[in-house]
């Protein structure tokens, strides 16, 4: 099993995306995954779940915060997503990194850090979406 941590929008929100998703017949993401910001991928979060009371512990430290979705944008021709306006995702993003410590290796593959960007996917070429044109 994979485990990541995300933010999921209020339900109004997210039956919209959802409604959106589905306008594509080939977009098959609203079967794979519920709309989210992935806050931490998956490097580092293994089956053992020990990860898991750092990552209470680092949530806990954060203060509530509002976040915003904005403008769409693309990672090349393969996902379309919302873009996320706060810079507390970020912050908590590399709190929780820090907390698990995952690997270098894993930090580059699943694009942690200074590579990572806040958005919510509204399509992927892995999951049905055609090629972005």
């Amino acid at each position: 099993m994979k485990y990541f941590i995300g933010i999921t929008p209020p339900d109004d929100y997210k039956e919209k995306i959802v409604a959106f998703r589905d306008r594509w017949s080939s977009n098959r993401l609203n079967d794979v995954v519920e709309p989210h910001i992935t806050v931490k991928a998956q490097g580092g979060l293994t089956v053992d779940l020990h990860w898991l009371e750092s990552v209470r512990q680092t949530c806990s430290l954060m203060p509530i915060f509002q976040l915003s979705l904005s403008g769409p944008g693309s990672f090349g021709s393969d996902v379309t997503f919302l873009s996320v306006e706060t810079s507390n995702v970020i912050e908590l993003h590399r709190n929780l990194v820090k907390a698990i410590s995952p690997a270098q290796e894993l930090l580059d593959r699943y694009f942690e850090m200074d590579k990572y960007h806040p958005h919510l996917t509204l399509g992927q070429t892995y999951w049905g979406m055609n090629e972005l044109r």
